[in-house]
Parts: C-alpha cells; sequence; structure tokens
C-alpha cells in the first residue's frame, strides 16, 4: 500500500512541483519545526481534519490555515454547508490521511476528506511548509505550485 508520504511525493514529481524535502528530529509542534526548517511560523501549512454536522451534512473537512493562525471551527463547519465542526479522533484521522496529528500535509488523498484553504496561506509567502506525512519530513513547495495542485475551496476559515 502506498502511504501518504509516497503520494506526496508521486504528486509533487508528476506536477513537476518546486520543493525542497528536509529530514529532521521528528516533532508535530508548529513552532519547533519552523525552527528546525528555517521558516517562519507563518509559511507552516496547519492542517486540522474537522468533523462537520448539521443541515444534514456529515462530512468530514482537512482544514488548511497558516500555522500562526487559529481556525474558527463556526467557520469551517459553514464553508462545509454544516453547522458545527470539531477535531475528529485520532483514529478518524488516520483513517483519513494516514497519518498521525501534526503530520498530516495540506492535500487530501482520500475521497470522503474535502479540502478547506485558508486564503491568507496565500498571501504573506512565496513557499509554505509542511509535515510530509511523517514527524520526520518536511516539505518546503512553492506557494503558487500549492495553490494549483490543491484544488481546494478557498474560504476564511481563520479567527
Amino acid at each position: 500500500m502506498t502511504t501518504t508520504h509516497e503520494k506526496l511525493l508521486a504528486l509533487l514529481d508528476q506536477h513537476q512541483a518546486r520543493y525542497t524535502l528536509m529530514e529532521h528530529a521528528p516533532t508535530g509542534k508548529c513552532e519547533e519545526v519552523a525552527a528546525i526548517r528555517g521558516t517562519a511560523i507563518g509559511q507552516g501549512a496547519k492542517a486540522l481534519v474537522c468533523h462537520v454536522k448539521g443541515n444534514g451534512i456529515r462530512q468530514h473537512v482537512l482544514a488548511v490555515l497558516p500555522a500562526d493562525q487559529q481556525a474558527d471551527l463556526t467557520r469551517v463547519a459553514s464553508a462545509a454547508g454544516g453547522t458545527r465542526a470539531s477535531l475528529a479522533s485520532p483514529a478518524e484521522v488516520d483513517k483519513l490521511t494516514g497519518c498521525v496529528f501534526g503530520a498530516i500535509p495540506p492535500f487530501s488523498f482520500h475521497p470522503d476528506l474535502r479540502l478547506l484553504v485558508d486564503p491568507l496561506l496565500f498571501e504573506r509567502f512565496d513557499e509554505i511548509a509542511f509535515n510530509a506525512g511523517l514527524l520526520e519530513k518536511s516539505v518546503i513547495l512553492n506557494t503558487d505550485d500549492y495553490r494549483a495542485l490543491c484544488k481546494a475551496k478557498i474560504l476564511n476559515i481563520i479567527q
């Protein structure tokens, strides 16, 4: 079975995305990994698996936002057509992403996981950084290439 890490690198390579792959001590903490990568915290693409309910909606969403911001779960729910959202359980995260918390890249490789990205992620930096499906590997990716590849719904989801 192909890992999320392998799927991610295959996608980036297939589309000739401009990126750097880094190996480092395993960490899922935004501040720690930004220091290791030599990037600003705001360059980090924080990916949160959320469970959205209400209005007849039962949907899982991968909410992606700059790592120096906080997600507004009410906005996440509204963006997905629901009325409330909560963070998914570790079991749901594993099932939908094949990753542990902190290692989730800002791409969805699961048909039941809808991708939402806050526009601020595209506005401040030429490159974004994120863990590449593993706590000990990161990708620093050209922001325009991410925008072209992610195929996300872009909506304000931060507080």
